[in-house]
């Protein structure tokens, strides 16, 4: 069988320029590509560490017969959503927090390890989550 294994995440943003800064100045990614494609902008970043995942910042006006609907999905917090995976949640929550990342709550101990959720500048959900050691799934 053929192995698949995702390259790329998409995510809608209201502000291309904003988002580029948010996910490299507060986040820390690097910006891979930023191309004129068609009647858009095709514009991704990710993570130093990991240089075969991009997330493509995708200008929610880019269809319009969805726009207003896309970003008002994204202020309430129901489009994407995307765990990132830390090796100290509460040093990455501080450092974040410094940077004016706004998160939904404090870190917290749950049974897969250490868990907080976070927004981007228009409304979509993260979570930074420092996996616990030993973790042990609950059976149903």
């Amino acid at each position: 069988m053929t192995t698949l294994k995702p390259s790329h995440f998409c995510l809608f943003v209201g502000d291309q320029d904003a988002a580029l800064a948010f996910y490299t100045e507060k986040l820390g990614m690097e910006k891979r590509m930023d191309v004129p494609f068609g009647d858009m902008r095709w514009l991704t970043v990710g993570s130093p560490d990991q240089p075969d995942l991009e997330l493509v910042l995708i200008d929610a006006g880019v269809r319009p017969d969805i726009t207003d609907d896309v970003n008002d999905l994204m202020a309430r917090g129901g489009m994407n959503g995307l765990i990132f995976q830390t090796n100290d949640c509460r040093a990455a929550y501080a450092e974040l927090s410094a940077k004016g990342v706004e998160f939904t709550g404090e870190p917290e101990e749950q049974f897969y390890g250490i868990d907080v959720g976070f927004r981007d500048p228009f409304g979509n959900m993260f979570r930074l989550t420092q996996p616990a050691e030993n973790m042990v799934l609950p059976t149903a």
